[in-house]
């Protein structure tokens, strides 16, 4: 199936979907990347399926993304005597170092630096936030509290810790090691774990380089608190509403959402909304309305990806929830206000000549008559993102050298790709170019129109200073 809407889905690979007659499925559902979750699964599992999508991806003409997905530290307490053990409200629990198995008095919690940080009246949340411990006393190997919300707590349940910044690296051995695996692999994207601090993507950029694109999770609410500066150093950004609706009220995360989709467009970068889209179809054929209308408000809040987890991952409809996702996505971009939306009513402040350009281009197609397409011509992706961030009414076609460049477009809005070694050969052919791509995606028709966006010279990066009007022979 032809890519026909603008919004992106990111389907997670797990033993549901490890085949390559379901992974075929899914993009032919409309799964236009996919997610390696680096937690689960080993190296040699990821190697297979990173294989055949690559050779589905050319079998299907697609240029299919691939995200490794990083685990990051996982905070976790130990285990119990009786592997649980039940809490209740008003009693005092002691978190500590002494590796013995816990009961209902005590329990080991292997991370000295949560020992470091956290001070008195700091509160603790245990199995996803199910359970509330206050911070009494502390020492170097102590942690004393209040069972402020009880319950059962079992083996290594996890443990977070709103509004404390610890100081941990964004990036375990274990990461380190995944990292460099997925990169020898070639993956497009590193989608980055437990981001707390514009430092910890200053540090991933150091072991990653220009061989992928950096997406940080935002999932800590420390992370807001450097919001612009985390998305300037990234290159696309994940709302992981999991764990901040963990750590941040869960009221709050409608807001955060679409405070951050508005962050990223500013700088265009594009964005993935994730977690618990179409959870029920983990066991159900169709998803709840309300999950129906999630997905609809992130596609009309102009997220670039909605992001399918253990609904394709361990489900037993997954296909089906990317169908679904789908459907969705074109119901809402069919919708007649939709394009009143892209606007967002952004003030179109340009403070990069390369954004004026793109800006003017988008204007251009809506006074021009018979516009079937606007192509950017790109060496990085960064042409090609800063016309996506103007969400214009009409395909973009990115066109590159780079067959990496164009894999990375799988979750970038309103983007097909093109890859052509040619296109920077000589400017006297680029309009032959435009006209070869646009019409083998079956996007115009002679006599309509063709805007282009480029870098000149050539080859250069981060460039976008030309804006050219070609007419489809």
């Amino acid at each position: 199936m032809p890519q026909n809407t603008n919004t992106k889905i990111l389907a997670t690979i797990g033993p549901a979907t490890a085949t390559k007659d379901i992974l075929s499925k899914l993009i032919d559902a409309g799964a236009d990347a996919f997610r390696f979750n680096f937690s689960h699964g080993t190296h040699e599992e990821h190697q297979e399926r990173y294989k055949t999508v690559r050779e589905l991806s050319k079998k299907k003409n697609r240029h299919i993304s691939i995200v490794a997905d990083m685990q990051g530290p996982k905070l976790r307490v130990g285990r119990f005597q009786n592997g649980a053990a039940i809490l209740k409200a008003g009693q005092n629990f002691t978190l500590d170092l002494n590796e013995d198995l816990g009961d209902e008095k005590r329990v080991n919690l292997p991370h000295i630096e949560i020992f470091k940080a956290v001070k008195k009246g700091d509160k603790l949340l245990l199995n996803d936030g199910n359970i509330v411990l206050e911070v009494l006393s502390k020492d170097t190997s102590h942690i004393k509290t209040k069972v402020i919300v009880g319950g059962k707590l079992s083996d290594h349940k996890g443990v977070n810790l709103p509004n404390i910044t610890l100081p941990i690296s964004a990036l375990t051995p274990k990461d380190i090691n995944d990292l460099k695996f997925a990169l020898k692999l070639g993956v497009d994207w590193i989608s980055l774990s437990f981001v707390q601090k514009a430092q910890d993507v200053k540090d991933a950029r150091k072991l990653i380089g220009k061989k992928a694109l950096i997406i940080s999770k935002l999932e800590k609410p420390s992370a807001m608190e450097e919001l612009d500066e985390i998305i300037s150093l990234s290159d696309a950004i994940m709302v992981a509403r999991g764990d901040l609706g963990v750590e941040c009220p869960i009221e709050t995360v409608p807001v955060l959402q679409k405070k951050i989709i508005s962050a990223c467009r500013k700088q265009a970068k594009p964005v993935i909304v994730a977690t618990q889209m179409l959870e029920s179809m983990i066991n159900a054929p169709t998803p709840t309305r309300a999950e129906v209308s999630d997905v609809a408000t992130a596609v009309y809040d102009m997220a670039d990806t909605v992001m399918l987890s253990a609904e394709t991952a361990v489900g037993s409809y997954p296909v089906e929830s990317v169908a679904m996702m789908h459907h969705i996505i074109e119901q809402v971009e069919h919708d007649s206000h939709f394009i009143e939306c892209t606007n967002n009513n952004e003030a179109h402040v340009c403070s990069l000549e390369s954004l004026g350009i793109t800006y003017a281009a988008k204007e251009l197609s809506e006074v021009l008559p018979n516009v079937a397409a606007i192509v950017t011509f790109t060496n990085s992706g960064f042409t090609t993102f800063s016309m996506s961030k103007e969400r214009p009414d009409l395909p973009i076609v990115a066109i590159t050298p780079h067959e990496n460049v164009a894999s990375r477009m799988g979750i970038v809005w309103g983007v097909r790709a093109a890859v052509d070694e040619k296109v920077f050969q000589n400017f006297d052919m680029i309009e032959d170019i435009a006209n070869k791509h646009v019409k083998a995606l079956g996007l115009g028709k002679k006599g309509e129109y063709i805007i282009t966006t480029a870098g000149y010279p050539f080859g250069q990066t981060l460039l976008t200073n030309l804006l050219h009007t070609i007419k489809i022979k």
